[in-house]
């Protein structure tokens, strides 16, 4: 596909619901929650705003600037800034991220959708050993799992294959709107339960003889996840804005939105769990083995409202994964069709057959058949591992080094200020943050995460 005929974005709404969608997923609804629970809560909250305006931002402007001014691909974006140096390496880094991400979140999305369809048959009903012993069957069973990762795979790829206006962004106006509904029916129910007030308070009550490094490291990190930073999914994102795009305003909007999301399934899960006595710090297991038994315990007395909200929660948990999924298979969709000159729906189909081939080895390594299990690590905890404590953040930091330090800051200021026709009056500081701190504060993570720090 040349230059001119390239797709694009149809309407700004389309621009902002379809990015946030590649930037609300699991990372807000699943993995914040459980970060803010072993953080010690508003404080974490407070700490975690305060990185996405420093880090995540700058970082989102970023990716935006190097897909837009690329008009193509990550990979081949980053080459035509970067010529035939090295630096261009950086997006295929970024493309192979976000393809091995595709795969192992398929799974985790699988998951939820099993959990949907256990929720509208009724078998999630039980004591809490009860949802402990399901959580920990249906993770190593050899069938449920790889089903559930093809099925969910299977939409993002009728998705995917429509293109980006008739595909991806019609697709995120169904699909971001409802999540925001489900989120505030599910909030609501939550915030009426008895001593609610107590996970209100968590949330947004600060206890600073909480705060030390490693929670500051945590909201950091945590930032740089949720904001699908270094995926290669805002980038792709990126190729398809206008020239009348405001860069950084999709980016505050987006990062608004984003906070808005992770800080609403606070409200949405602590409420709830405070109301039943169980410790906030529950850890990963939140979604998937506590909370089933949260919701039963809250609505014991009218059980049917339990169901309910508890089928609501699976639901938005999927839909969460799905706007996700999207943008990581949209990543290397656009990469095989451009790179291979071939048609979307072949490159999709290349994208989904590899991905569910991927997922498929990732689930039956937790449990239905060992050889998958590499130095005491199932390789779903490899491909967990290696993208997220090692692609992640190299991508993150070489981005930032690249944009600040090597690309030509007229080319930049450029697409910053839409050619001139934006005052770009945060430029200084953008250059700034993307130039030093940016960079910093990603090193920091990643010696933090291998306990070289903090």
């Amino acid at each position: 596909m040349s230059k001119l005929e390239r797709a694009n974005f149809g309407s700004k709404i389309g621009v902002i619901l379809a990015t946030a969608g590649s930037a609300v997923g699991l990372g807000n609804v699943w993995r914040f929650p459980y970060m803010t629970g072993e953080n010690g809560g508003a404080v974490f909250i407070l700490i975690y705003v305060v990185c996405v305006l420093l880090l995540g931002i700058p970082c989102m402007v970023s990716e935006f600037i190097i897909g837009r001014y690329g008009q193509a691909n990550t990979a081949r974006a980053y080459h035509k800034l970067a010529g035939g140096t090295p630096w261009a390496w950086i997006g295929y880094m970024g493309v192979l991220t976000g393809f091995l991400i595709t795969g192992y979140y398929a799974v985790v999305a699988g998951w939820c959708s099993q959990y949907v369809w256990a929720s509208l048959i009724g078998h999630l009903q039980g004591d809490p050993e009860y949802f402990k012993t399901y959580f920990a069957e249906l993770s190593s069973d050899p069938v449920k799992p790889v089903f559930w990762t093809v099925v969910m795979l299977g939409v993002t790829y009728l998705i995917v294959e429509h293109g980006v206006r008739d595909g991806i962004e019609r697709a995120s106006k169904l699909m971001m709107p409802t999540l925001f509904i489900l989120l505030l029916i599910i909030v609501g129910a939550s915030c009426l339960l008895p001593d609610a007030q107590k996970g209100i308070e968590f949330l947004f009550k600060p206890d600073f003889s909480m705060l030390n490094s490693n929670v500051f490291l945590s909201a950091l990190g945590q930032s740089f996840y949720s904001l699908s930073i270094a995926m290669g999914c805002l980038c792709t994102y990126a190729s398809y804005f206008s020239r009348q795009t405001d860069l950084t305003k999709s980016a505050v909007q987006i990062g608004v939105i984003d906070t808005i999301v992770a800080i609403l399934a606070g409200l949405m899960i602590f409420p709830a769990a405070f109301s039943v006595g169980v410790n906030p710090d529950s850890g990963p297991s939140l979604i998937f083995i506590t909370l089933p038994n949260v919701f039963a315990e809250a609505f014991a007395a009218m059980p049917i409202v339990g169901y309910i909200i508890s089928l609501l929660f699976f639901l938005l948990l999927t839909l969460a994964a799905l706007t996700s999924l999207i943008s990581l298979h949209e990543v290397s969709t656009a990469f095989f069709q451009e790179e291979l000159v071939i048609t979307r729906k072949k490159a999709a189909l290349l994208v989904s057959i590899s991905t569910a081939v991927i997922g498929a080895l990732c689930s039956l390594s937790l449990g239905a058949v060992d050889v998958f299990t590499i130095f005491g690590k199932t390789l779903f905890d490899w491909f967990d591992f290696i993208t997220g404590q090692i692609f992640l953040p190299i991508v993150g930091f070489l981005t930032c080094i690249f944009i600040g330090w090597y690309v030509p800051h007229k080319i930049v200021r450029d697409e910053f200020t839409n050619r001139g026709t934006l005052r770009g009056r945060f430029f200084h500081l953008y250059i700034f943050l993307v130039k030093y701190v940016c960079p910093l504060a990603i090193l920091f993570i990643f010696l933090h995460q291998f306990g070289l720090l903090g």
